[in-house]
């Protein structure tokens, strides 16, 4: 399967497993820390989008013109969106832990990961120092991931 397709579907499961949270009411955290975690991932997805520049707004994976983006939070991790995306979800589900709740965060955690190694895929043939920065920046968790 080619790396956009496969990205494709992935943001068609992950969609769905976020909307599934949401109309479930199992997505958002309740108490402070839940709550202040769910800030910071979305702060972290905003930082991150700012950073990026508006090329990032699409479904499929797709390498956009311009320069490789090592700075703001891409000088921590590669994928600080989906990051924020994995960190706001999985907050959610354990707030709201339940069955039906962690297989959808399975969902995301699979789909986000699906896509973070498509693009790289799809990065690295567009951007040869791609490689060197990957070597040195974990993918989404700075020194594990």
């Amino acid at each position: 399967m080619s790396p956009k397709l496969l990205s494709l579907f992935a943001f068609v499961a992950l969609v769905a497993a976020l909307v599934y949270l949401l109309m479930t009411r199992q997505l958002l955290g309740h108490d402070p820390i839940t709550i202040g975690l769910q800030v910071a991932a979305f702060l972290l997805m905003v930082w991150a989008r700012v950073t990026f520049g508006s090329r990032s707004f699409h479904a499929g994976a797709n390498p956009t013109e311009g320069s490789l983006v090592t700075t703001g939070p891409y000088r921590f991790v590669r994928h600080p969106i989906y990051a924020a995306i994995w960190l706001f979800a999985w907050t959610g589900v354990a707030a709201n832990l339940s069955w039906p709740s962690a297989a959808a965060g399975v969902v995301i955690a699979g789909a986000l990961l699906a896509r973070m190694l498509s693009e790289e895929r799809l990065v690295t043939r567009q951007y040869p120092e791609y490689t060197a920065y990957a070597r040195r920046t974990k993918r989404v968790l700075p020194g594990v991931f």
